[in-house]
């Protein structure tokens, strides 16, 4: 007889669905069948049943927090089991002791982390019989029968297993004495609270934060640009007046003066270039990918399309959803037309099926062996459904895995990019850029409400004459860089914090590593929301005061470095193939930890917070352990009490005793307004000029200021 485990109580119920059986408490019974002729049981952990032991296990003395027992090195690492899974892990101890199991299989999801959380049980278990591997990327009953039939060895994945063990005792050498020594230096310079540090969370927070200080350094500047509509024959067009490339005129005057020069001139078209581009299919998704794409359509954060893109995996209806890859082997690709065929019975899929290409089977850009490894592309599973039977959420992310599938099947899209030079009274350039879609492809599969078509330049030729219909000045300002969304940050990490368009993304992608892998950012940014590091506001990522703090006490450290954390996932990835030592790379943690504590100490030296908010971050006691009174921002403007941090905004004390409805908001138009910011108003009765207010699609600068008529805050804005 059989022990099968799986890693979820779902995943061993679907897994026992082909085959006759009984549920049991904790596990399910599996009836003889062929693949089981003695049957089998089938149980599940709920996770992680174990963890690895805290410092205090191995080292009382461990257990405060003090500077001179950094760096903590245990001698060996050893692991606990948690107690609210000790019920489960009983039910499976006790089935794997059983006399008559001969043999375990393990079916643990087929990745790393899938590996420890198994072989943990097992070997915590003290068992010693053989196991075989299941390794399967889709939970349909034909991966699940066929899966079963063709186990795998054991030994063909414990490589896998040293790289998650390496990986977990890794991380907690270096968040352990990072998290440590930082939260004891900072509570020197007053501020009483934990400060969490990792391998994977601290240089992805430090993106994070290094964005928010590029906004902040930022200063917007005006400049014009001069528009002109030409009438040359039948046709009118727009232009925009440039100079050696560029179009952006720093002062009013020199604007006007070419506007006015060019008024009611003539104009002829001195250049007409098009240039035909050719866009093939996007790649199938890996999970990076289609976090980004469903946060860019559905503002969906990457640990709900994971969660979402799990239950459909279980459902049996997509692919493994903790894929890197954007390929599939030929095996795969041969069941594509059947998959086909069944989509082509639900709308809207069925205005795109038939497509012009039946077969994948021989295309390189979707079918390559070499570019899989554990596990192919997220794609629609044989079993078909039909997207209008499912809940919403699941709904949307089947929608758009089915649609992205259908796009591979589909011709590519051809564009002409259209650029004319116009030249007004033999002086003056100005340049007109649109473009045409001669050949739409796979674009009206997922690009239907796309509106980049706009504008069409008429068919005008080369020395065509004509004149200024209207010639007109636009001023613009200078816009900071964007905060990141979370689908952003997603692609961030996996690029390592690289930043590139597009196109560089699909070349480099194959030989960068990134921040963690497709199955554990997600979780990476969830972090770093718990540990309040970072707001979520309407999908824009900003980073609280205490994230800022953190990223400038570690300043340049490995430790905030996102290449150096990126080629150390390359080597925990050769562990897991088979061409680096796990001891080795071991040895280099722990030279690193105390690398990383003798850093801090020495550069704790020159830190400075004067300009950062600490105020908001210090979690002194008072007597009895009662919270202390928050600190005093200012003097009310209404009432002359005092301001003070409320939560979510800033308030005047006195609201209890008067009334006193004093209040500055923390975020207006999605510009934090930040201690320093208020501390200024109230001071001064305004504060400098802010960046990076938004209405709609709009950014503008202005200073907050008190109204001494109104009795408000408003805003003020520089006189031109």
């Amino acid at each position: 007889m059989k022990v099968v485990i799986a890693e979820k109580p779902d995943q061993g119920a679907t897994l026992a669905k082909p085959f006759p059986h009984r549920k049991r408490q904790g596990y399910i019974e599996i009836h003889p069948t062929a693949i089981f002729p003695k049957g089998a049981y089938i149980t599940w952990a709920v996770g992680h049943l174990f963890q690895l032991q805290g410092p205090e296990k191995y080292e009382s003395k461990w257990k405060k927090w003090t500077l001179d027992d950094l760096p903590i090195i245990p001698h060996r690492f050893q692991y606990e089991l948690q107690r609210a899974k000790a019920k489960q892990f009983s039910v499976i101890k006790e089935l794997l002791n059983k006399k008559e199991v001969t043999e375990i299989i393990h079916a643990g999801d087929a990745g790393r982390e899938g590996e420890l959380i198994i072989r943990n049980i097992v070997s915590m278990s003290s068992v010693q019989k053989p196991m075989k591997r299941l390794w399967i990327s889709s939970l349909t009953e034909k991966a699940i029968t066929l899966g079963f039939e063709s186990l795998r060895e054991e030994t063909e994945m414990r490589n896998l297993y040293y790289e998650a063990y390496s990986r977990a005792c890794a991380d907690w050498l270096v968040g352990m004495n990072a998290s440590r020594v930082y939260s004891i230096l900072l509570k020197q310079q007053g501020m009483s609270d934990v400060f969490s540090a990792g391998r994977v969370q601290t240089p992805t927070l430090a993106l994070i934060v290094r964005r928010d200080e590029e906004i902040d350094r930022f200063r917007s500047e005006p400049f014009w640009e001069v528009k002109a509509d030409f009438q040359v024959g039948d046709y009118t067009y727009e232009g925009i007046w440039q100079k050696d490339g560029e179009s952006r005129i720093q002062s009013r005057e020199l604007a006007e003066k070419i506007a006015s020069f060019c008024q009611n001139k003539p104009a002829s078209v001195t250049n007409m270039n098009v240039e035909r581009k050719e866009f093939s299919p996007p790649l199938l998704f890996n999970l990076s990918a289609l976090q980004a794409t469903i946060n860019k359509m559905y503002k969906f954060s990457p640990k709900k399309t994971l969660d979402v893109l799990q239950k459909l995996y279980q459902k049996g209806i997509v692919s493994y959803p903790r894929s890197d890859s954007q390929y599939v082997t030929k095996g795969e690709a041969e069941a594509f037309p059947e998959i086909m065929t069944k989509l082509q019975a639900y709308s809207p899929y069925n205005q795109w099926i038939p497509a012009p290409e039946a077969s994948l089977l021989n295309n390189k850009r979707f079918v390559n062996e070499a570019k899989v490894s554990d596990h192919y592309a997220i794609i629609p599973t044989e079993q078909v459904t039909d997207p209008g039977s499912l809940p919403e959420d699941e709904r949307k992310i089947y929608d758009v895995v089915v649609k992205r599938f259908i796009a591979a099947h589909h011709d590519k899209a051809i564009i002409h990019y259209t650029t004319i030079t116009t030249i007004v009274d033999d002086r003056a350039e100005f340049i007109s850029k649109g473009k045409q879609i001669l050949q739409e492809g796979w674009r009206k599969v997922l690009m239907q409400h796309d509106k980049e078509d706009d504008p069409l330049l008429p068919p005008v030729a080369e020395q065509d004459k004509g004149f200024v219909k209207k010639v007109i000045t636009k001023e613009g300002k200078t816009q900071p860089p964007k905060r990141y969304t979370e689908g952003q940050l997603i692609t961030l990490m996996k690029t390592a914090g690289k930043h590139m368009d597009n196109d560089e993304l699909e070349k480099v992608l194959k030989q960068t590593e990134g921040l963690g892998t497709e199955a554990t950012r997600a979780g990476i940014i969830t972090m770093l929301k718990d540990r309040k590091y970072i707001d979520i506001q309407k999908n824009i990522v900003f980073p609280t005061d205490k994230a800022k703090v953190l990223i400038r006490a570690i300043g340049e450290n490995v430790l905030s470095s996102a290449e150096m954390t990126a080629k150390w996932e390359q080597r925990l990835q050769e562990i897991g193939k088979g061409k680096a030592s796990a001891p080795e790379f071991m040895e280099q943690v722990k030279k690193l930890s105390d690398r990383l504590v003798q850093n801090a100490l020495k550069e704790s030296q020159t830190w400075k917070f004067e300009d950062l908010d600490t105020d908001s971050i210090q979690r002194r006691k008072g007597k009895k352990g009662k919270p202390a009174t928050k600190a005093s921002l200012g003097r009310c403007l209404k009432c002359d009490g005092k301001v003070i941090d409320k939560g979510k905004f800033y308030g005047c004390s006195n609201y209890q005793k008067t009334k006193c409805s004093f209040t500055i908001s923390k975020t207006i138009l999605s510009k934090k307004i930040t201690q320093k910011i208020v501390k200024q108003v109230l001071k001064e009765g305004k504060s400098d000029r802010i960046d990076g207010f938004k209405k709609g699609e709009k950014e503008f600068s202005a200073y907050l200021s008190w109204d001494t008529h109104q009795k408000k805050i408003q805003f003020q804005f520089d006189v031109n």
